[in-house]
């Protein structure tokens, strides 16, 4: 446990809490003038306001919350013993020492290298990163949701429960408040109107109460998102799967190569779900940059070697730097299983104002084509991301 004092450094009080969370969103009423979406911000705020600054890095908007964070930022999966890629559970929620020794490390060379933003998605990942974290609980931007007790599950989509969920991600972090429930919906679209209206209840009860201060939703369906960001004004941040694809065959990375098939779910069919984002100011989280790890042939178990596979590398490193072309995205979140993955995926920022070469863009074709073609049946689902 903590010291009293480093307890009291952290916890905010419920009012201030609020307070200090109305703020940041009013104050985005005015900044939304001059920047929307995800478009870089690291020129137009005080480097001492920006969390964990880096002058290397690059920093954007999340959205109507008004936090700015890091254009590449911390997914909450690391590789297993079994060579997969997350953490489900520990055994009597015991953390091993040689995983905590790991994320410890990788936190510590994260915040170094400017990332400020953590996104949780096990049981484990919260027991893991709690210890990590214990006594700079300040230094991330924590989004977090179990996908073990989320509202995929038409069920679990009551108040009472999704509330223990936030609860039960906070005892497991070891901390007061998250700073985004990434709620998980159904991932093939299949929660209702009526669930996300519960979804939004038991957020507001848990902002009130002090537990968390930014609202978003993840699913795998982009129709079904882009109706949510069109009906549900409350919906601060979404986050869905962003891979090398987003841009067309032959044409190097940009902002203004991605198109998006009709939507359908009774959204805007006329616009695509990165048009969407930006006209309702909603922040983007891209997760899946690299196919759920199909991107790569080399099948590693923890503990991961470092330094690794250099081919591997600049493969990851070109592809975050594919995605993050385009500026409706916040963030993207790879999972980092070792600090010279931390390394080499910041490089993807800290180099992003560099044109590829025309090498370099044929060799991210071809691998990410090969990848594409290869996936397997479990992420056969990812093709409906697919560009055109």
């Amino acid at each position: 446990m903590e010291s009293k004092r480093s307890v009291n450094n952290h916890k905010l009080s419920r009012r201030a809490f609020i307070h200090n969370t109305s703020l940041a969103v009013a104050g985005t009423i005015a900044g939304a003038l001059e920047i929307s979406g995800g478009r870089e911000v690291s020129e137009q705020v005080e480097p001492r306001n920006i969390l964990n600054y880096n002058p290397q890095m690059r920093y954007r908007r999340l959205g109507k919350t008004g936090l700015i964070i890091s254009e590449v930022s911390l997914g909450g999966h690391w590789k297993n013993r079994a060579g997969e890629r997350y953490w489900d559970e520990f055994t009597d929620e015991q953390v091993p020492s040689d995983v905590t020794k790991n994320r410890t490390e990788v936190i510590s060379v994260c915040i170094d290298a400017g990332i400020n933003y953590l996104d949780i998605g096990t049981a484990a990942e919260c027991l893991a990163y709690g210890i990590a974290l214990k006594g700079r609980r300040d230094k991330m931007i924590i989004g977090a949701d179990d996908y073990k007790l989320c509202a995929r599950e038409a069920a679990r989509c009551t108040v009472e429960k999704l509330t223990f969920d936030i609860d039960s991600c906070l005892r497991r972090l070891r901390m007061e408040h998250l700073d985004i429930w990434r709620v998980k919906a159904d991932m093939y679209g299949g929660s209702t109107d009526a669930h996300v209206q519960t979804m939004i209840e038991t957020f507001q009860k848990a902002h009130q109460a002090g537990k968390v201060r930014y609202f978003g939703i993840s699913s795998h369906c982009r129709p079904w998102l882009q109706h949510v960001i069109e009906s549900f004004p409350e919906v601060q941040i979404v986050s869905f799967p962003v891979t090398a694809k987003t841009r067309e065959k032959g044409r190097s990375p940009s902002k203004d190569n991605v198109e998006e098939v009709e939507a359908g779910y009774g959204a805007d069919t006329e616009q695509s779900i990165f048009e969407s984002v930006r006209t309702h100011n909603v922040g983007v989280i891209a997760i899946k940059p690299f196919m759920g790890g199909n991107l790569f042939k080399l099948k590693t178990k923890f503990p991961v070697p470092e330094p690794g596979d250099k081919e591997e590398h600049d493969l990851a490193r070109l592809t975050l730097r594919c995605i993050l072309t385009n500026e409706a995205i916040t963030a993207t979140i790879p999972g980092l299983s070792t600090i010279h993955e931390v390394h080499n995926a910041v490089k993807a920022s800290y180099a992003s104002r560099v044109t590829m070469g025309p090498a370099e863009e044929r060799w991210l074709e071809q691998i990410t084509e090969r990848s594409w073609a290869g996936l397997p049946q479990e992420y056969a689902w990812l093709h409906d991301w697919e560009v055109v």
